[in-house]
This record gives structure tokens, sequence and C-alpha cells, in this order.
């Protein structure tokens, strides 16, 4: 619960530890009781092949790496096209002034397309300008393009469309230096430097749910993908341990164990048990009720004994959210309600110093235009509430920790808040208008719900929340059954030890449940399927994982060193598909970028099967082992798999140690 009474503002609450937590989480609670879903996951390595420099998948970038100025070729090849582009818009039009348009070109008559001649021709037409129409400012933008090893030659379409060619050389000479010096080479180059990212964020005294499972998961992915592009990020887990629910939860622990100390975390037990237990009998024994509305008092006038319960309550919930975070390999850093609760005296007198906060029926308010309800940031009780800690904490973030993008990740019904807590920042001189496309920005990433099979929200058939680490331990155990049935099968199950099917099962089972999540856009709602989540058929992380395998497996059954064919060989893109194949992987870093400019995973787990689906086009039609064109094919092959580790990373699933493919012969891959 965000509410604070008066008096908690006069004592600072300690600062939570730093907490390593791993799991995937959900939206946030409505604002009346807190509870942000959401958290990352960390880096797993690739499983495939030697490592070195240009097969290692690449993650949180270094501090020195991001105070590091780009290097000459960085940066996705839209934004080196965009270069291009703004050099000859400038030799073009130096009097107009316009952002270049670039786009990768659907059509046959071009890999990228300028579009930026149409918008020209409406700013100068009737100005006494040279250029008869959209088509003649196309051909001069065309023409005045600086030369450059990208381009292989530019056509003009229509009513200015500028189409461009890249050069295959150029593109296989990208693609080697990626394998070369590594993934993160081609990192895109955001416009920011540090950026907070709030998600996971459960409450203390009640178990993470599947409700919690979309918050952790996006959360995670987008700090992910922010940290390959050289983004510091400050991943917040924004939990809630400060509140009036916790004098109910002090007072029955008092009551139910007077010994509490020395039984330590075993006097709490079940959590869901334990908060049901006290909140019923505050529900129904005003006695215990009244002494319940002491006991905050008395934890938040700072009494030890108050204090200390409260703190074991905290640790017992951190124990049980660690369960789920290890499972899912997810880093947090806690910054909890009662770490702010100091700052909001200050924050909220920086407000009405502003002429911000108004009196409204016994409460203080901040009134927003275009709201009907006002932002309500001191309660008729005096107690701070969802607002006031939101508030605090932004500022901290603005002011201490000096983000430039802070990011929100719950769920979409609480858009409302967020529009009025931004509005409130940015009334007070905080924030700068979005129209401005200035920084410091925020932005709230919602999402819809996880629903049954009956198409309402997941839920047990008692009607409970499902608890997350069972969700996860049934996809692990529902993996390792399919697993351990497909390699009985094919004979392969004596070359397997119980770790490996153990640590497989979990990469599979687990990355399924993020992979089925990830791949839909976060506004929609999605139906939870074991199902359809762990077949190894369609855009399914289990059916990634054996296209990952096999691509690995034909790299090794050629007997080549790959690792020396990278500093030998060379790239050719002559066949049809190798050029496509070739193509698509240099857009990795686009399509990363806008992941990251819109917030949006579910761009990357496109581009994952639709990389997977050209690679199995390409090599369909061109034979690798045994071939010419050997050399440059396995380093095409090499350079598909090196992407798409990454991608697996960045979506926080560990690839898969070898193939295990139930059906090598139904599949063009083999």
């Amino acid at each position: 619960m965000r509410a604070l009474a008066a008096a908690a503002t006069a004592v600072a609450a300690p600062t939570p530890a730093r907490l390593r937590l791993r799991l995937p989480l959900a939206p946030r609670a409505p604002r009346s009781g807190h509870c942000r879903a959401a958290f990352p996951p960390r880096l797993l390595r690739s499983a495939c092949s030697a490592t070195t420099m240009g097969d290692e998948t690449s993650t949180s970038a270094s501090v020195a790496a991001q105070t590091q100025e780009p290097v000459e070729g960085a940066g996705s090849v839209k934004q080196q096209l965009s270069k291009l582009v703004v050099s000859s818009l400038s030799t073009t039009v130096p009097e107009v002034h316009v952002e270049p348009m670039v786009e990768v070109c659907t059509g046959k008559f071009g890999d990228y397309q300028c579009n930026n001649a149409m918008g020209l021709w409406s700013k100068i037409k009737g100005s006494g300008t040279s250029f008869k129409n959209p088509n003649a400012i196309g051909q001069a933008i065309a023409k005045n393009l600086p030369a450059s090893d990208i381009i292989e030659s530019t056509s003009v379409a229509g009513p200015g469309f500028v189409n461009i060619v890249l050069s295959n050389s150029w593109v296989a000479k990208r693609i080697q230096d990626m394998l070369v010096n590594g993934i993160g080479t081609w990192a895109p180059i955001l416009p920011v430097k540090r950026a907070v990212i709030d998600f996971s964020s459960p409450n203390i005294a009640k178990e993470m749910h599947v409700g919690h499972l979309r918050s952790t998961i996006i959360g995670d992915t987008l700090s992910r993908m922010f940290e390959f592009s050289n983004v510091e990020v400050l991943r917040r887990n924004h939990v809630g341990d400060w509140g009036t629910q916790f004098g109910m939860l002090i007072e029955y622990l008092f009551e139910q164990f007077p010994n509490w100390k020395e039984i330590g975390g075993q006097a709490i037990g079940d959590l869901q048990i334990f908060y049901k237990a006290s909140k019923h009998k505050f529900d129904n024994d005003e006695e215990f009720k009244e002494r319940a509305q002491q006991a905050v008092v008395r934890l938040q006038g700072g009494e030890q004994k108050y204090r200390e319960a409260w703190q074991k309550i905290c640790e017992v919930s951190r124990s049980e959210f660690d369960l789920v975070y290890k499972r899912l390999n997810v880093e947090l850093e806690e910054k909890g309600e009662s770490f702010y609760n100091p700052y909001i005296p200050k924050v909220l007198e920086e407000l009405n110093s502003k002429g911000l906060i108004k009196e409204s029926e016994g409460a203080r308010v901040i009134f927003i235009e275009g709201h009907q309800i006002p932002l309500i940031v001191v309660k008729r009780d005096g107690g701070f509430n969802y607002a006031s800690t939101d508030l605090a904490a932004l500022w901290y973030r603005l002011n201490v920790e000096k983000a430039e993008w802070i990011i929100y990740v719950t769920d979409v019904g609480q858009q409302q808040h967020f529009d009025m807590f931004f509005s409130a920042a940015r009334m007070a001189g905080w924030l700068p208008d979005p129209k401005e496309k200035k920084l410091p920005k925020t932005s709230h990433v919602g999402f819809g719900l996880v629903l049954g099979s009956d198409g309402k929200r997941f839920r047990t058939r008692s009607t409970e929340v499902v608890r997350l680490v069972e969700l996860l331990d049934e996809a692990k155990s529902r993996s390792k059954s399919e697993l351990l049935q497909r390699l009985t099968e094919n004979g392969k199950i004596v070359d397997w030890t119980d770790e490996e099917l153990e640590k497989t099962s979990e990469a599979v089972g687990y990355g399924a449940v993020k992979y089925a999540d990830l791949k839909n856009n976060r506004l929609t709602n999605y139906t939870f399927s074991f199902e359809q989540m762990l077949s190894d058929k369609g855009n399914t992380a289990v059916y990634l994982q054996y296209a990952h395998a096999r691509i690995c497996s034909i790299i090794r059954k050629s007997n080549k060193d790959v690792e020396e064919l990278k500093m030998t060989g060379a790239i050719s893109l002559n066949h049809p598909d190798e050029r496509v194949l070739g193509l698509y992987l240099i857009r990795f870093a686009e399509v990363v970028e806008e992941a990251c400019t819109n917030l949006l995973p579910n761009v990357l787990c496109e581009y994952l099967y639709n990389l997977s689906e050209m690679f199995t086009k390409f090599y369909t039609n061109c034979q690798v082992v045994g071939s010419a064109e050997e050399t440059s094919r396995l380093l095409l092959c090499q350079a598909t798999a090196v992407v798409m580790r990454q991608c697996f990373q960045l979506l926080g699933i560990t690839p898969m140690k070898t193939t295990t493919d139930p059906n090598p012969k139904q599949n063009s891959l083999g």
C-alpha cells in the first residue's frame, strides 16, 4: 500500500540493501494497493561454438564503454545512411532544416529509401525555388549524397523517392567485421546515456503471482536492449515496503508468535497464508484493528521493536521473491517506497511553493488540465499516497541519479495515473514539453492482461491467482518431459548428464514462457498456454532454439575451424538468397534501435523469427558444406548464429546446448 501516515515523514526509513533478484513480473496493482510488476534477467552465454570476441553475446555495457565517443562506422545502417542524407540535404536545400527520412525499402528497386522530397516540396514551393517538383528534389538529393563505400547505386522514383542499393562488398565486410570484433560493434546509438527502468516491484508480504509476469519480462528485456546500446540502466525494483498494512502484519506477528525473534522466518511461514490471516483478523476484530493502527504509528515513529519486525517481514518476502528471480536470471536493485519516504516533505514543499498544491475537500491536491479528478498528494488524514511517493521518486531520479529517461513498466490500467503524474512534473518545470523532444523524459510502458483458456484473467481452479514460482516450475517440468522423450527416441539420452538435462529444461521452459509474452504487442492481452508456448512449430522459443542448434550443427559437421575462417576467409553475396540473408543480418542494429525507441520488445521477436525463416531459405537453396562457396557460407551460418544468440540474450533466453530436433528428416536444416 502506498498510503503513508503523516507521522512517517519525520523518520527516514533505512535504505534497503542492494538486491540481486531474478524473475518476470506483472502490472502494478491499482494504485490503491501498490504492486509494481517487472524485473530484468541477466545475460546468458551462448552454448554453441568456441568463444571468441566475435562469437560472444554482448552484455551490459561497462561504464568506460558508455563514455566512449562513437567510432567511425558505428551505429545502425539506417543511422549511417541518415548521416549521408543529412549532408545531402544541407547541400540541396541549405535554407530548410529537416530530419532525414530513411526507411527500409520494401520494393525491388532498392534496399533503403529516402523519403524527404515530398515534405521539402511542400515547404519550398512558391518561394522562388529552382526545383519544379518533388522528383527534381529527389534527383538533387541523390546527386548530392557524399561518396561512400556503403552505396552501390541510387535511383529516383515517382514523387522523389530516392532508392538506395547497398554495396555487396560493404555488406559482406560489415558482417565479417562483426564476426572478428564482436556483435557489440553493431550496437545502435541512442540519444540517452542513463535511464531508469522501474519494473517488477511486488508488494512486501505478498507472493509474486502470474500477474507480475509481464512487467518483469518486458522490463528486463528493455533493460537488456538499452544496456546493449551502451546506455547505463538503473534497474529499479520499487517494492511496496512501507504503509499502513504493516501495522496489521506486525501486530499479528506479535500476537501469534510472542517469541518471533527466536524462531525467525518460521513464524511468518507461507506469506499468502500469513497475510490473509492477519487481514481477516483486521477486518473482523475491532480491538485488533485498533492495535494495528497504533502499530503503524509506532513503526513510523521509529520504535526499535516495530522496526525489527518490519525488517523481518521484508526479509522473508525478499527471500520468496528471490526464488522467482533466480529462475528467470533477473537482476534488480531495490529502492522501495521506504527509500523515497524521507524526500516527500521537501518535494511537496517545492510543489506548494510553485502554487501547484491546493486544498480540496480536506485533501491536498494538484489540479491537472484535461482531467476531471485532481491528483491527490496528501490524503484527508494527512497521510501520503502513491502519487506523493512517485513524485518524490521522480525528483530523486532526476536530481540525484541524473537519469535522462525514466521508464515505468506497469499495466495499462494505470495509464491515467501516469498521465496526471507526468503532467504534474511538467507543471513543476521538472520535465520539458513532450513536443519539444528534449531530455529528460518519462514514459509509461503499459501492457495487457495474461488470460486463461476461458478468456478471463489467468487463475487456478480455486480462483486464486497463479503463483509465479509454481508456473515456472511447471514450464520446466513439461520441458524436461518432452526433452527426455525425444532423447530417448533418438538414442541420445546416454550422451546427456543430469546437470545438462536440468539446465536445458530450464532454458527451454523459462525461455518459452518469456518468448510467448514478448512476441505479442505489449498493449494487447494474451492467452497463457503451455501447449502453444512449448510447441516446436511456428513462432515459439522452442522452434527458434532448434533453429539455432541446427545452425551450430551445420558448422560443427563441416569440421572447419570457424575461428580461423573468420580471420582468413571472405564472405561473398553472389547468390540472391545470400544477399537477402546478409541484408537482414545487418538490419539487426536498427531493429534494436526501433525496439528501444518505441519500447516494443515484440519488434525484436519478429526479427528473430524472420531471420530463422530467411536462413532456412538460404540453406535450402545454397549448399554449404562441400560447395565451392563453403567458406563464405559457413561464415554466413556463423553470423546468423551470433545474431540469433544476441537476440536470445536480449530477450533473456538461454540458447540450448545442442540439437535435439524431434523431426530431423522433416526439416530442411537437417
